[in-house]
């Protein structure tokens, strides 16, 4: 059986360089990269550029491409919880686990907020720790606090 047809494209944004990558489906990763070339691109991949351009300018606050992360079950739920909290807005860690339904669970909550393929897409840059504290963003904590100034959030 053949391996999917995986395209990946490359955007040079404020907070560094993003490697966007898709199947046929839709956008399975949006990572923090020193790379600096597309490979094979597709009309997903250059849609998710222009929609992150669209973002970062501004003009955007809510992404349209079709997804397709790759995750567990649970990370998928925590990540659709993510995608409810909207442009400018955070929670804590603790507020998660409670809309998941179960506070016993804000530690695996954590570790999927950090197992997030899909960078700024899947707001995950919105999840703080307690009392609004910046924590854990596997681009750094200087680009989450960027992202959450750009979208206006109140930082406590």
């Amino acid at each position: 059986m053949p391996d999917k047809q995986t395209y990946t494209s490359v955007l040079l944004s404020p907070i560094g360089t993003l490697a966007i990558s898709a199947d046929e489906k839709g956008i399975t990763r949006v990572d923090f990269t020193e790379e600096r070339t597309s490979h094979q691109e597709s009309p997903l991949t250059i849609a998710c550029k222009q929609e992150l351009r669209e973002y970062f300018e501004g003009e955007r606050t809510c992404f349209t491409v079709p997804l397709n992360a790759k995750g567990t079950p649970f990370q998928k739920e925590i990540w659709a919880i993510l995608h409810e909290v909207p442009y400018g807005a955070i929670l804590t860690y603790t507020e998660v686990a409670k809309k998941y339904g179960n506070i016993k669970t804000i530690r695996a909550v954590g570790a999927a907020n950090g197992a997030n393929p899909l960078a700024i897409i899947t707001p995950c840059h919105r999840i703080t720790g307690k009392d609004g504290k910046l924590v854990g963003y596997a681009g750094g904590l200087w680009r989450k606090k960027w992202l959450l100034n750009h979208e206006g959030a109140t930082l406590f």
